[in-house]
């Protein structure tokens, strides 16, 4: 399938104008033009955490494989149950978890059994050994009321039927699916391999860690975020530094990082009047829109994809600002990485709570403001800015625990009104 261009992308957009851009525009954008890399690797499960499945997975087998107990207790009839009425059982086995019982199970009659074990073919009910009374090796008496029939009793293929997918293709595996895989006998899975992606930063003011850091200068935080960011979402990693405003290598590190990734990301020189040489750069490599999004903090951002020597990757252009940073990966490179990956990607979700801070704010642009969100004494979950939110201040990213969502029809927020917040925890 050929791959659309950026300029038939945009032809339809409602409204299209790179000057003026909302976020929904830029996300669905975005979407539309990054494509699922191809290539898939087998590896065992316990590498495969966290990783994206590539291919159906179809249980073989029904689990459980046949109908076993949830309960230490006592399997019976539930016919010989009766409303009201006590009722005494004779033990003709017991039987533990990987056994079976095959003999017959009269009425009047029941097994001692273990959790996991086997049903007994004539049983349909267990009794959990702590409801029973006057039990010993022989017989045991259930009292009226405590079981009906059916109760703890796991029925074969409940969890999963011969022949029924177990897990899809795009799944992010989680501990549980890891397990789940176990529980069908698969050792080894096929997951896409993961993305490689370049990142560097602009600017002749910025210094490395480590560098000692002259009048005017600042240390380069934003590859650090980066690196942060991108390690949580499982991608290979290329930090290829702080790059200075110098045209040759300018158009070296892109070209580098093009032919080495799937993606490139850089931070600064895109915004508007920039004197440096990121923006003609990217231009010359590639198919790139530059554009001024509707949105604070992050209002600058190029996008598009660069080629060289036949080599090609998506290129984020993000801005210079710590929090702009950080804030636009979020909302817009995240999930265009895990598209990438071939992964089935959910929006970040949001959590409706009450700000305990009056946010001002006008229709017209998203916000996206740090807070931090705790319970009240009463159990109520509420939100309060962290304080000053300018795009430089990264502290206000340190100390927050969610992103307060404005979106861009919300207008003035009062204490007390309810507003959507993005929790950082477990945010990848």
């Amino acid at each position: 399938m050929t791959q659309a261009s950026l300029s038939e992308i945009v032809s339809c957009v409602s409204g299209y104008d790179p000057n003026a851009m909302t976020v929904p525009q830029a996300q669905k954008i975005i979407h539309d033009f990054v494509q699922p890399i191809e290539s898939v690797e087998q590896v065992a499960i316990r590498s495969a955490l966290d990783r994206t499945l590539a291919t159906d997975i179809v249980s073989t087998i029904d689990v459980p494989a046949n109908d076993n107990s949830a309960m230490d207790g006592y399997a019976l009839r539930g016919d010989d149950l009766a409303e009201g009425k006590t009722l005494t059982l004779r033990i003709v086995a017991s039987v533990h978890a990987g056994q079976r019982f095959d003999g017959a199970v009269a009425s009047g009659e029941c097994v001692r059994i273990m959790t996991g074990a086997a049903m007994p073919a004539d049983c349909d009910t267990v009794i959990p050994q702590e409801f029973t009374e006057n039990a010993d090796e022989t017989s045991v008496t259930i009292p009226a009321g405590r079981v009906r029939r059916g109760d703890n009793r796991r029925l074969r293929g409940e969890d999963l039927r011969d022949g029924q997918v177990a897990l899809r293709a795009g799944k992010i595996l989680r501990p549980a699916d890891i397990g789940l895989l176990a529980s069908l006998g698969v050792a080894e899975v096929g997951v896409k391999r993961r993305l490689r992606v370049a990142f560097f930063s602009t600017g002749d003011e910025l210094r490395s860690v480590g560098e000692p850091l002259e009048p005017g200068c600042v240390y380069d935080s934003n590859r650090y975020t980066l690196y942060g960011m991108l390690t949580r979402l499982g991608c290979d990693i290329i930090d290829m530094g702080v790059v200075k405003d110098d045209p040759v290598a300018m158009e070296a590190a892109f070209r580098s990082a093009c032919e080495h990734a799937d993606a490139v990301i850089t931070s600064g020189g895109v915004s508007v009047g920039a004197a440096d040489y990121t923006k003609p750069t990217m231009t010359k490599l590639g198919d790139m829109l530059f554009w001024k999004i509707g949105m604070r903090p992050g209002r600058p951002m190029a996008f598009g994809r660069i080629a060289s020597q036949g080599r090609g990757a998506y290129l984020f252009g993000l801005p210079g600002n710590p929090v702009a940073v950080m804030v636009s990966f979020y909302f817009f490179v995240r999930d265009a990485l895990l598209r990438m990956s071939g992964a089935n990607a959910s929006p970040l979700p949001r959590l409706k709570v009450k700000s305990l801070s009056a946010i001002r704010k006008k229709p017209g642009r998203t916000e996206y403001q740090r807070g931090i969100l705790a319970a009240d004494d009463d159990g109520d979950w509420k939100v309060r800015l962290t304080g000053a939110q300018g795009s430089g201040i990264l502290r206000s990213m340190s100390d927050a625990n969610c992103i307060i969502v404005l979106d861009d029809a919300q207008g003035e927020v009062a204490a007390g009104d309810a507003v959507q917040v993005v929790l950082f925890d477990g945010l990848t």
